[in-house]
């Protein structure tokens, strides 16, 4: 069973003040499955002062105790991962084994704050004069509107929900209308934990209308937000114009630079997981494959065979390894970069479209690769944000680094050499947040996660994501 999913605000689920909901859509069916509640401008504001009310309390509330109400709330959530990863499955796509694991790792993620803010401290600094001392304190900056997308509707609330509330602030947050049961659920399990009623809230509608207004709104003082660059950007320039905190992961448009001496078969293997992983829907996903002219031919050949074994089908079946995309707009967008593509003279080796028939339910779209892609095709300069894989080779590092760093994008980078000189030196120059060599180790809990350049600012992991959640307060103070 998929539950309709209310609002929560202030301890209690309701329905929305104007009766405004939209359907949620099984992605594999195209069905209806339920509904989601939107919240009117008084649901806001409700929200708005409760938030606002429970932050003067939950503050003050001792850090060991915060602690041990997000220890509960991680155990509750890993009780709950099995019947959570299914809703998850129904509204959003992926298979269950990564539902499961999604909530399993968010758990973790609960515990890795709430341990970690009980050592954010501050410090004595020595002053010039014996009798004043100079004390410098961390201090909850306030409220906060998070705002999160539907690809990973656990992953990316919890980390956001995780963080504020470990270091004393209150969260309004606004999840996603295409998969909000599973983001719904991750509230329940804070509440039934304890959590003070106020102190997490949820609310659903119109993005454009919700951001406006509690961005704007005074009570609010730090903004998180994880979606498009276009849409990161214009937040931002409403953050601004109020000076409220934001934390920005935008998108990415990852480049892997393959070269010669890499481990040819280990890279096919790592890449291919992770690029098909949640149908490529993924912002650190791998998505501009450049490969050394000494192997080109034989990575192609065995991507493409790679590329062929995927098992695509409902995520509720135990051997698909790629559920659908997670609506329409994101199949209709993967037929038009594959026609673009093929338009620019690029070659389809495997997929293209839909692997049951253009006509056949669901929003599936098969693994597919593209070989030869010239850099004016769309999908060299888009985010594809679908299982769409575009080759190019390359001769030498420099013009693979000039290519890798052509774009505005800074979010991810990955390196497939045996030298640890070639390693480094591309480590060095790459133009990205994070990168990884030989391996993928994104998205831990204890690393920093976030972007450069048109992919954001902040970070959504490791100590690096409580920066921007506390307000550093110096004290100088005169022995009388």
């Amino acid at each position: 069973m998929y539950p309709d999913t209310q609002l929560f605000i202030d301890g209690a689920w309701c329905a929305g003040g104007g009766g405004k909901s939209s359907a949620v859509l099984n992605p594999a069916t195209e069905e209806a499955i339920g509904c989601v509640a939107h919240a009117s401008r008084d649901d806001l504001d409700r929200a708005l002062a409760a938030a606002d009310r429970a932050f003067r309390a939950w503050r003050r509330t001792p850090v060991f105790e915060r602690y041990k109400l997000m220890r509960r709330a991680a155990a509750l959530l890993r009780e709950r991962a099995a019947e959570i990863g299914r809703v998850m499955t129904l509204e959003q796509g992926k298979p269950l084994a990564e539902a499961i694991a999604e909530a399993e790792r968010g758990a973790d993620a609960i515990e890795w704050f709430a341990e970690e803010a009980r050592h954010a401290f501050g410090r004595l600094v020595p002053s010039k004069a014996p009798e004043i001392y100079q004390m410098v304190t961390p201090e909850p900056v306030g409220p906060v509107a998070a705002f999160t997308p539907w690809n990973f509707p656990i992953n990316q609330a919890v980390r956001k929900i995780s963080v504020a509330l470990a270091v004393g602030c209150t969260v309004i947050l606004k999840g996603p209308e295409e998969t909000p049961a599973s983001c719904a659920a991750l509230v329940q399990v804070f509440a039934d934990a304890g959590l003070p009623d106020g102190a997490l809230n949820l609310v659903f509608g119109v993005p454009a209308d919700i951001s406006s207004y509690l961005i704007a709104h005074p009570v609010i003082r730090k903004i998180s937000f994880t979606g498009s660059t276009a849409v990161g950007k214009h937040l931002a320039m409403l953050a601004g114009q109020h000076m409220k905190r934001v934390t920005m992961e935008l998108g990415g448009h990852s480049p892997v630079l393959i070269f010669d001496d890499a481990d040819l078969d280990a890279a096919i293997n790592v890449l291919a997981q992770s690029k098909f992983r949640n149908a490529g829907q993924v912002c650190t996903s791998p998505t501009r494959f450049l490969v050394q002219s000494g192997i080109y031919d034989a990575f192609v050949e065995g991507f493409v065979a790679q590329a062929r074994r995927v098992k695509v089908g409902s995520g509720l079946q135990p051997d698909t390894q790629m559920g659908p995309l997670a609506n329409v707009r994101r199949k209709d967008a993967m037929r038009a970069l594959v026609a673009d593509a093929v338009a620019k003279k690029a070659r389809v080796l495997t997929g293209g479209d839909s692997p049951n028939g253009a006509d056949a339910p669901g929003y599936f779209f098969a693994p597919t690769v593209l070989a030869d892609v010239p850099l004016d095709a769309s999908i060299m300069n888009d985010e594809p944000f679908g299982p769409v894989v575009p080759i190019r080779r390359f001769d030498t590092r420099d013009e693979a680094l000039s290519e890798a760093n052509r774009l505005a994008y800074g979010l991810a980078g990955y390196v497939y050499t045996r030298s640890a000189a070639n390693a480094a030196r591309v480590a060095a120059d790459l133009e990205t947040g994070m990168i990884c060599v030989n391996h993928h180790g994104l998205g831990l809990v204890e690393l920093p996660f976030g972007g450069i350049k048109d992919s954001g600012y902040g970070s959504e992991g490791g100590i690096e994501a409580m920066e921007n959640y506390v307000n550093h307060k110096m004290v100088s103070m005169l022995n009388l």
